[in-house]
């Protein structure tokens, strides 16, 4: 037997083996998956009883719909290839689909189609979105990502909301039936007042074989007969769903879905702010044009004269002012003067003025005696002095053009 290189040997290898097996196809589960900064990808293929490892190119890879991972079972076409550097042999990937995707995806088609025709998905059938909910459902899985970035992002956007979580499966058996409970108890199995005014679905990325509860017809339909809008957050912005078109909003991704069903609370404080400061803005520029057009007015010729006219008449009037006072003044001199001098008069008059010179005043029981016929003998009369009046009798008469003539008669006090 001829010794010949390793070199040699490696090369008929190579060429016997790469032409005996130009095209294969294998399903595996991805191990050991690796993507350097140059961008292809190296892994291994294995199952229960053999791995082989595999290369996929960086332009082969661009065109894939889904992200690969450790422990995703995938169906593999290529080529096997002989590495010399390394004395190995490996698989050269020309495509890769999930294990089971075939037969997924032409459900999928034929469900898209079906629905598609009975109009599930046109946009008259969407329920718009509440613009600020006081309550929100969430139906996902209680652990993991997607629960702690929706909240994350509810909390900072908008904390004022409730939250409430609907735990369930997002992928494997019982994850259909489990997101129809959830949508039936929002829907139907709280009272009215307490539920919630939108509800947000979601799960994170995955093959078509991981978002297949999200693609079943039962989980679309209790979505679209929801009576509360839905927001659909199946997977990344890549994976679109049954469940993310019959629903009222499709989102990229969870945290999408947390932004698109609350409003901004920093947006609507600024929002307030301007709603406050735009009618004092208007108030101060009312303002402004009103002092302009009175400084016009009090500037002008025709407010001016006015003006004018008005200093007169207030002089006139303070001269006739001064006149009335002096005028008011001299007449109540005046009047005060006569008062004295009709006081004087009347003081003179005054029949106890008169008393005090010595005259007297005679009365009975009828009034004032002014003349002498008014007394008869016998009569009681009262004679009043200036400092006292006496009580008489009337005793004898005399005649009224007597004077001194004849005996005096006497008047007796009584």
């Amino acid at each position: 037997m001829d010794t010949q290189s390793i070199s040699d040997l490696t090369l008929q290898i190579k060429n016997r083996l790469e032409s005996s097996f130009p095209a294969v196809s294998v399903k595996g589960e991805i191990s050991n998956y690796r993507r350097p900064s140059s961008g292809h990808v190296y892994m291994t293929l294995k199952d229960d009883k053999a791995q082989l490892p595999a290369v996929l190119w960086k332009s082969t890879r661009s065109r894939l719909s889904f992200e690969l991972r450790d422990g995703l079972e995938v169906v593999v076409d290529g080529r096997i290839e002989v590495y010399p550097p390394a004395g190995r042999y490996q698989l050269i990937c020309s495509s890769i689909t999930p294990a089971g995707e075939g037969e997924l995806q032409r459900a999928f088609n034929l469900l898209l189609a079906r629905l598609t025709a009975a109009g599930y998905f046109n946009a008259e059938h969407k329920q718009p979105l509440p613009r600020i909910p006081e309550h929100i459902g969430l139906i996902t899985s209680p652990t993991g990502a997607v629960i702690r970035d929706m909240c994350d992002v509810l909390g900072r956007r908008f904390p004022a909301a409730r939250l409430q979580l609907y735990p369930v499966k997002v992928q494997g058996d019982g994850a259909a039936e489990s997101v129809i409970e959830a949508i039936d108890y929002f829907t139907t199995r709280i009272p009215a007042r307490e539920r919630p005014d939108v509800l947000i679905v979601a799960r994170g990325g995955g093959s078509l074989e991981d978002l297949q509860a999200f693609n079943e017809e039962s989980v679309a339909m209790a979505i679209f007969h929801s009576s509360i809008p839905v927001i659909s957050a199946i997977g990344h912005e890549t994976d679109v769903t049954i469940a993310d078109m019959v629903a009222d909003v499709r989102a990229g991704t969870p945290s999408i879905a947390a932004e698109l069903a609350v409003p901004d609370r920093t947006d609507m404080l600024e929002r307030l702010e301007e709603l406050t400061r735009r009618p004092l803005r208007s108030l101060l520029s009312k303002i402004e044009g009103t002092e302009r057009q009175i400084d016009s007015l009090t500037g002008s010729y025709a407010f001016n004269r006015p003006q004018v006219l008005c200093d007169r008449v207030e002089e006139q009037l303070e001269h006739m002012v001064r006149y009335m006072r002096q005028s008011a003044g001299m007449k109540l001199r005046h009047t005060n003067q006569e008062l004295r001098s009709a006081e004087e008069k009347l003081h003179l008059l005054d029949y106890r003025t008169i008393l005090k010179r010595g005259f007297t005043l005679v009365r009975d029981e009828n009034g004032y005696i002014t003349r002498g016929g008014g007394l008869r003998e016998g009569n009681e009369a009262t004679v009043v002095f200036a400092d006292t009046s006496v009580g008489v009798t009337v005793t004898g008469q005399r005649n009224g053009n007597d004077r001194a003539d004849g005996p005096a008669r006497d008047l007796h006090e009584c």
